[in-house]
């Protein structure tokens, strides 16, 4: 069971990504078109390199997005969101939900941080 700061931690970190205005993201704070896939506040989706498809047994999506924010916090906000969405956690960077498989990759480049998602069916 979590402890009462983690979960007002958790409540709030929520509470920021989906009330904050980011610049580049779908308008409900979430990756367009993507609506269980957050954007965190500081990140700015490319929407060039959004890809979504359908297919029978499943969707793939890759999205990209990048901004000045720290690895850490990254982590930090993709660990509290994620479950809320119904995403359980396989290790830094896989998530499970449903018979798909979310992985987010993270690359560091100067001040800019580089996040790469990928959605794709699969078992955790």
């Amino acid at each position: 069971m979590l402890g009462k700061r983690k979960l007002l931690a958790a409540a709030f970190v929520w509470g920021w990504a989906v009330l904050s205005p980011t610049p580049g993201i779908g308008d409900d704070g979430f990756i367009a078109g993507i609506t269980d896939l957050p954007l965190m506040p500081g990140l700015r989706e490319i929407p060039e390199a959004t890809l979504i498809f359908d297919k029978p047994d499943g969707r793939l999506v890759k999205a990209t997005a990048e901004g000045a924010a720290e690895a850490t916090a990254l982590w930090q906000f993709y660990e509290a969101t994620l479950p809320q969405l119904g995403w359980r956690r396989r290790g830094r960077g896989k998530f499970y939900r449903d018979g798909e498989i979310l992985r987010i990759h993270v690359e560091k480049n100067d001040s800019k941080l580089t996040v790469r998602f990928a959605i794709a069916p699969g078992s955790g």
